[in-house]
């Protein structure tokens, strides 16, 4: 593992980067209906640029979605050529030591995980060797290629680990995180509208045998519902485009601090781990699309990009997430215009989104269950599908969006 004094510069150099909300599940591969576990994350900050890039500097080569802008290139969600998998939620309520100066490192030390950690024990013993305080108050979320699956709740000194795989601790299969932590102090922290509301989702979902990468990132990600007031913003549509009705969603799944939704479909113990999946939306899940991609060098052109420069798909998105929040003043970006998300004449954003981004579902599902049968990805067949996502995704936003 790389030494633990690369994580102590680091920690000296970095400006702190403060964690938003962000809403996130863990899903055991013993309740899907494929037996593959699933790792959620919808991420809420106050840095609208993303985008993905190719890691190989470590011991395992790894995907990962940063900040498009940070020279540090810290991580936010990934997967590495092992299989080994993560993401995170900020926690508000385990701060164990409010007088340090080291906080604010989850980035780090998801990328230090990736380019190190092949299975969940190996991120347990990172963590172990870790110097404390850790600068960390945070829900973590892993996956790995032999079927585990569990939340690490983790503050400057300790971890609890939930897991997903026990009949005890997930009775349902699944595990959801917000921005709070079961060891911390009861009633302090952020998401606990947002959590219930995710209950709900999931709740039905696996009633119905419906937990899904689909739902994860389509009727979850794109959630308007509030569950505390029992409204769905969806079920009173203004009548067009035409005009502006805003409404409240602050307190929604998805909202204006929403920058990117990945869902991390694992392997089935045995199978190769180049087969784990990574269903991305760069930029706000409302105005943008959904595309997987596998651990390779090469990646759609409009998902990432060098340096510090932006991703094309996040650009799209963000023109026209301005105009879903075009009141920039005040509390302005509380408030969404209603009616060029979705109306009853279905010429909002994502009304036109969906049916395109089945296309892509179609062929990445075709594409996953030809590498399946193979037994692990191509390089052909990638970059084939990359640059038909390139190509069509584009037309589809210059043409039809923007």
């Amino acid at each position: 593992m790389r030494s633990i004094l690369f994580f102590i510069t680091f920690v000296a150099l970095v400006a702190t980067n403060v964690s938003y909300a962000c809403t996130t599940a863990v899903i055991s591969g013993k309740y899907t209906n494929d037996g593959r576990p699933l790792l959620w994350k919808l991420r809420d900050t106050g840095t609208d640029d993303n985008k993905l890039m190719y890691f190989d500097e470590g011991k395992f080569s790894f995907v990962g979605l940063v900040n498009s802008e940070d020279e540090a290139m810290q991580v936010w969600s990934g997967a590495n050529e092992a299989g080994f998998a993560i993401m995170n939620s900020a926690s508000f309520n385990i701060r164990e030591n409010d007088t340090s100066l080291v906080r604010d490192r989850e980035g780090v030390v998801m990328r230090m995980a990736l380019e190190n950690c092949a299975t969940l024990t190996d991120f347990e013993n990172f963590l172990d060797t870790l110097p404390r305080p850790m600068g960390l108050e945070a829900n973590f979320g892993v996956i790995d290629a032999n079927g585990g699956a569990a939340y690490y709740e983790t503050s400057d000194f300790k971890y609890v680990k939930y897991d997903a795989n026990s009949a005890e601790e997930a009775p349902l299969g699944y595990i959801i995180r917000t921005n709070y932590s079961n060891i911390g102090k009861a009633n302090v922290g952020y998401g606990f509208i947002r959590f219930q509301t995710a209950s709900e989702l999931f709740y039905e979902a696996a009633g119905a045998g419906n937990i899904n990468v689909r739902f994860l990132m389509n009727d979850v990600s794109r959630s308007l519902y509030n569950s505390l007031t029992d409204v769905d913003l969806y079920d009173n549509l203004p009548t067009d485009n035409s005009g502006s009705k805003y409404v409240y969603n602050t307190d929604c799944i998805v909202r204006y601090s929403t920058t990117a939704s990945m869902t991390i479909q694992g392997v089935k113990k045995g199978e190769d781990p180049s087969l784990t999946t990574l269903w991305s939306i760069i930029g706000n899940p409302i105005s943008s699309v959904t595309i997987p991609v596998w651990v390779n060098k090469n990646l759609p052109t409009i998902l990432t990009a060098s340096a510090k420069q932006h991703s094309q798909l996040c650009d799209w998105s963000l023109e026209l997430k301005h105009k879903m929040y075009p009141i920039s003043r005040g509390s302005g970006q509380a408030y969404m215009n209603m009616s060029v998300v979705a109306n009853k004449q279905n010429t909002g954003i994502v009304q036109k989104i969906k049916p395109f981004e089945k296309i892509i579902y179609r062929k990445g599902e075709a594409l996953l269950e030809k590498f399946i049968r193979k037994g692990k990805t191509n390089d052909k067949d990638l970059e084939l599908f990359y640059n038909d996502v390139d190509d069509s995704v584009k037309g589809f936003y210059l043409n039809s969006l923007l």
